[in-house]
């Protein structure tokens, strides 16, 4: 029979035990250094939501989740606020957050609505099939749940339409306290920071390990608030670019800062000319206990520690696919209205797809590259086709182009503008076409109608090539430069925007 183990050991194997039963729940045998203890969890939901109560955003949203006692119209102001913000910085979300809560400040308000007017209020804030699933769910809630909201977040994630994991913690967690976990980039961003999880943040194992540490350090007390504190923590201090760690709550619990001070202990012992022992100059930092490259979360052997990039190392995403790149010709038609007011033609987009019920100028995809001369004539018949009106091609100018980056498109416009008298009877053949509807507005109909940023940067292009068009011949403006003179076509440069001519092959020219 063996010696009986020491205090000493004994001291140690409780310790390891501790801390693999605090562990044992959040993800198998990866390593511990990528999880919490129950002492570390407990610190820093306590620092977290410190941090929080002093230092949060005042957000409309977070007004109506603190101030609203009816649970539906509570998760409903959560819900809106969730959907709009994926994608979108809350700076720009604000405004289109209060006046959609001005017009529909309740889910039967929201249902009663007609998807033309849901488009016209999400107009400019992108992504637009946010807003007709936003549409969708609220009536199904009406019509299916009488008005009552799923109380919790799998409930939420399986009834209702666009309501993913995300959004649906999000809910459950600020509006019925539900002790359950929230995972968006923010997070992603902390929590692999705080325990130097450097493999491919979109992969299903990284995913389903980032849920887990999230459901594990929600605050049970604060759920909701917990939640929030994560993503404000992501999104004003553990930035993607130049994160500020001297502000953070978290920093001593921080492993990826951890390796950023051990890198700085050894240069600076090494520019006082002494030779450390390279463990001695990390000091007491802990490190993954799994052998080198066997850990399917530390950062792949093939990808190492980069100094130059500090904690900013974390986290590591998978190269993103190229965008789809199109060209589609559009044509700005205006005419002169009653009051001699310009009005434009514009067309109703199929009920699916990109930009869904949309409005928008004449438009038509480009299956090949065509020249500019090309392009206005096969624009111009189509216009002839649609509406089976002549189009005087002799009127229809090239002005410019403008793109667009869309989530998974790189859309390229090539405009083109025609200015005709006031004509009656011209509209869109639906048939022909395969547009739902068209119309002839004014242009602060257009600028109120359900339209895409693209087609108002569309308009702007064309107000600022007439506006020089018409200025005087060779007068010179403020800066020096020459204005065009009238029935002149310009270019117009914008940032990050190519020329036709890079798009089309050189022709010969007689």
């Amino acid at each position: 029979m063996g010696r009986p183990a020491s205090k000493k050991t004994k001291k140690k194997t409780v310790k390891k035990e501790e801390k693999t039963k605090a562990c044992e729940d959040i993800l198998p045998p990866s390593s511990l250094y990528h999880s919490f203890t129950t002492q570390e969890t407990v610190e820093l939901r306590k620092c977290l939501l410190t941090w929080y109560d002093k230092c949060k955003r005042n957000l409309p949203w977070r007004s109506l989740a603190n101030t609203e006692l009816d649970l539906d119209r509570r998760a409903y102001a959560v819900w809106v606020s969730e959907i709009m913000l994926q994608q979108t910085q809350v700076a720009t979300v604000i405004d289109y957050y209060n006046r959609w809560m001005k017009t529909w400040p309740t889910l039967d308000d929201l249902a009663s609505a007609s998807l033309e007017e849901v488009n016209e209020k999400w107009s400019g804030l992108g992504y637009y099939s946010r807003g007709r699933r936003l549409q969708e769910g609220a009536k199904k809630v009406v019509t299916e749940f009488g008005g009552r909201m799923p109380r919790i977040a799998e409930e939420l994630q399986k009834l209702l339409p666009g309501v993913g994991r995300y959004t649906a913690g999000a809910i459950a967690s600020i509006s019925y306290g539900q002790a359950t976990g929230v995972v968006d980039g923010n997070v992603i961003r902390v929590l692999c920071r705080l325990r130097c999880i450097g493999a491919n943040s979109g992969s299903p194992a990284v995913a389903d390990k980032l849920w887990d540490l999230a459901n594990h350090l929600v605050d049970p007390e604060r759920p909701g608030d917990f939640n929030q504190a994560m993503m404000e923590l992501g999104a004003t201090v553990c930035t993607p670019k130049k994160p500020r760690c001297t502000e953070c709550p978290l920093q001593s619990q921080c492993r990826a800062y951890e390796k950023v001070e051990a890198d700085l202990t050894s240069a600076a012992a090494n520019l006082t000319n002494r030779n450390p022992d390279p463990k001695s100059a990390a000091g007491d930092i802990e490190e993954c206990d799994l052998a080198h490259g066997s850990c399917t979360l530390c950062l792949p052997s093939s990808d190492h520690w980069d100094r130059s990039l500090g904690v900013t190392n974390f986290p590591r995403k998978s190269a993103k696919k190229a965008s789809r790149v199109e060209q589609t010709l559009t044509c700005v038609w205006q005419r002169r209205g009653q009051e001699e007011e310009p009005e434009y033609l514009l067309v109703q987009r199929p009920s699916s797809g990109l930009l869904a019920g949309m409005w928008e100028f004449p438009s038509m995809l480009l299956e090949n590259k065509l020249t500019e001369k090309d392009g206005g004539l096969a624009l111009g018949n189509y216009l002839q086709e649609v509406t089976g009106h002549v189009v005087p091609l002799n009127k229809l100018q090239y002005v410019g182009e403008v793109v667009h980056i869309f989530s998974h498109i790189h859309q390229t416009y090539l405009v083109y503008f025609l200015s005709t008298s006031r004509i009656e009877a011209v509209t869109i053949n639906e048939e022909l076409s395969e547009c739902p509807a068209s119309r002839w507005v004014s242009r602060n109909q257009f600028l109120e109608a359900a339209v895409s940023t693209a087609m108002k940067k569309i308009l702007k292009l064309c107000e600022r090539n007439n506006s020089s068009s018409n200025s005087t011949p060779g007068k010179r403006k403020r800066d020096g430069s020459v204005l065009q003179p009238p029935g002149r076509r310009i270019k117009i440069e914008t940032e990050n925007q190519r020329s036709i001519q890079s798009f089309f092959k050189p022709t010969n020219r007689k």
